[in-house]
């Protein structure tokens, strides 16, 4: 695999994971406070964050690392709580 075609296959998963992941919200199929809904959101900002810094869409890169802090955030918090 080129490195061209990893990084269109890091930006294709990523969408994939943030729309499924709303999708799946969305319909009640998994809570916001699930760990799989915050992966799939972690691991997706992180592909959409490869291919746009790739690409030089810098204000994308910006908003993705964010997300990627707040789900990270998100997932500590709900472990933290669930442990008590």
């Amino acid at each position: 695999m080129t490195l061209r075609a990893f990084i269109e296959l890091c930006g294709w998963t990523a969408a994939l994971l943030i729309l499924g992941s709303y999708a799946l919200l969305s319909f009640g199929k998994i809570q916001s406070r699930s760990p799989l809904y915050q992966w799939m959101n972690i691991v997706g900002a992180l592909g959409f964050v490869i291919n746009c810094s790739w690409n030089g869409a810098w204000p994308s890169v910006a908003l993705n690392v964010v997300w990627m802090g707040i789900a990270f955030y998100a997932l500590r918090r709900n472990t933290r709580q669930k442990s008590r």
